[in-house]
């Protein structure tokens, strides 16, 4: 380094030697040529530029700083460098620059002009800075930029040449479509609107709902929907609304409504869609009315099987014939399954008409925690129950209901978890409700099946064909929790066990 060496002809209190060291000490690259020589050779430079521009002082003086672009010659910047010291003036730009060890920099460069007293350009101050960073960012963005623009325009154009597709899909869908503005009024509704309600789309677009047919679309639960529930419940689904509707009678829809919140050409739409579930509701009426005839049908001649067994049994208690009592108490056990089956398939029938009883008693809740147990340990001796916890407050409820909920709950565990050993019943006492969660170590279920599990006749697909049972049993066990202001749920993960919860309250 060479820089003592411009320090020592001054001293050490003298503006110039305090204007050099100021300008080592700069974080900016600062470089001064001479104007009065051929080519503008560089006669300083401080420790910034070297250290920016990797070059050692001795072989920057002497050179024009154009050495800095190496090859890269046919920047429009160098030219405007030339235009600016020949016209003497002061600018600013970024150009190419390249390091010793041939890495590329974006140099910021302010080029001024030092005159002497008659106004005679003598030097030029080059002051650099290395925006590199700041440089890549920008072509980043600028990047970033024109291919999200890309994806745009392209996205637009896709969507342009679709919007036919799109209508001709709607169109096929056998759903009645309407399409509505804020005010209600009729956009647009699809073919299968109008030949389902036999109306011409001149009699219902640009008319107003409730307007259409002389009024007859005026219905109390349409307009609940459209103005009461689906601004705060957007979308809004399974509203069933029962209607005698001109041409076509007496039909029970299901309305599924959304608010769809654009801007543009599409601002503030409503799709209102409309299905026909009156020949479902009729299907579904016959096969409740078959199950609950056929339950009760089944009854009589159980209960004549029933009194029969226990006669044969007693006989042969008698004669002390051993292999008779054997088949006597299998043949006992199958008709116990079939009658709990039937008294399922009958509160089902009850639950779906509004028919099922209920009888509210008070009592001790851990009374039918100790009645259900003892009741599988009876039937099921394959697994061993452990309770843990406790549950010792009296509760508002039907003592039967609640006992068939346990019982329920304990022998799906069981018979989901052959290969285990035990299951395990947790009791607590949780502001103002008793908890009871059943958990086994079996089969598991998937998570999108921990809803559909408590519907009617459901069952996922991993157990239908491995385990018995008709999917009603935690249906019937929901609806009597559900009725005692509890909550029936379940945790689980296939392949890792299920814990089956319920809540219920307890008198304080």
């Amino acid at each position: 380094m060479k820089h003592d060496n411009l320090l020592r002809p001054f001293p050490e209190n003298s503006d110039l030697f305090l204007f050099v060291a100021a300008m080592d000490a700069t974080v900016n690259g600062i470089v001064i040529t001479d104007n009065r020589q051929p080519d503008n050779p560089i006669i300083y430079c401080n420790k910034a530029f070297e250290e920016l521009t990797g070059y050692r002082h001795d072989e920057i003086i002497g050179h024009n700083c154009r050495f800095l672009q190496g090859d890269d010659r046919n920047q429009k910047q160098r030219q405007l460098i030339r235009d600016t010291i020949e016209r003497g003036e002061h600018c600013s730009l970024e150009i190419r620059n390249y390091r010793k060890d041939g890495t590329l920099f974006w140099n910021q460069l302010v080029i001024s002009p030092v005159k002497d007293g008659d106004g005679n350009i003598t030097h030029f101050v080059g002051v650099q800075n290395d925006v590199t960073r700041r440089r890549e960012a920008e072509d980043a963005l600028k990047e970033e930029k024109e291919l999200l623009e890309s994806r745009v325009a392209s996205r637009t154009k896709e969507l342009q040449e679709s919007e036919e597709y799109l209508g001709s899909i709607v169109e096929t869908i056998r759903e009645s479509l309407v399409v509505l503005d804020e005010q209600i009024n009729v956009l647009s509704v699809n073919d299968h609107f109008c030949k389902f309600f036999k109306l011409d789309t001149k009699e219902v677009v640009g008319k107003q709902l409730y307007d259409i047919s002389n009024r007859a679309w005026d219905i109390p639960e349409l307009r609940a929907v459209l103005e009461d529930i689906l601004p705060h419940s957007n979308p809004f689904e399974g509203f069933e609304v029962e209607h005698e509707f001109p041409h076509i009678g007496k039909r029970l829809l299901v309305l599924n409504a959304r608010q769809i919140k654009l801007r543009g050409k599409f601002k503030n739409r409503v799709l209102l869609a409309m299905e026909d579930f009156t020949d479902h509701r009729q299907v579904e009426q016959r096969k409740e009315d078959f199950i609950s005839v056929a339950s009760h049908e089944m009854k009589t001649p159980l209960t004549t099987i029933k009194g029969h067994l226990q006669l044969l049994t007693k006989r042969a208690e008698k004669a002390g014939v051993q292999a008779d009592l054997k088949s006597l108490a299998i043949t006992a056990k199958s008709v116990e399954r079939l009658d709990t089956l039937i008294n399922d398939l009958l509160d089902v029938s009850k639950i779906q008409s509004g028919r099922m009883q209920f009888n509210f008693t008070e009592f001790d809740f851990m009374n039918v925690v100790n009645n259900s147990i003892e009741s599988v340990r009876e039937t099921m001796d394959t697994h061993q129950i452990v309770v843990t916890g406790a549950a010792d407050k009296k509760v508002q409820g039907d003592f039967f209901r609640l006992e068939q909920v346990m019982i329920n709950l304990l022998t799906n565990a069981i018979k989901y978890s052959p290969a285990a050993k035990e299951i395990s019943v947790h009791l607590s006492v949780l502001a103002g409700f008793l908890k009871v969660a059943v958990k086994d170590t079996g089969v598991g279920i998937k998570r999108e099946d921990h809803k559909k599990i408590f519907e009617r006749f459901y069952r996922s697909d991993g157990v239908q064909f491995s385990f018995q049972g008709l999917g009603i049993g935690l249906y019937i066990s929901n609806q009597i929790i559900a009725e005692h202001n509890g909550t029936l749920w379940v945790e689980s993960e296939e392949g890792q066990g299920s814990v089956f919860n319920f809540t219920i309250p307890f008198i304080k």
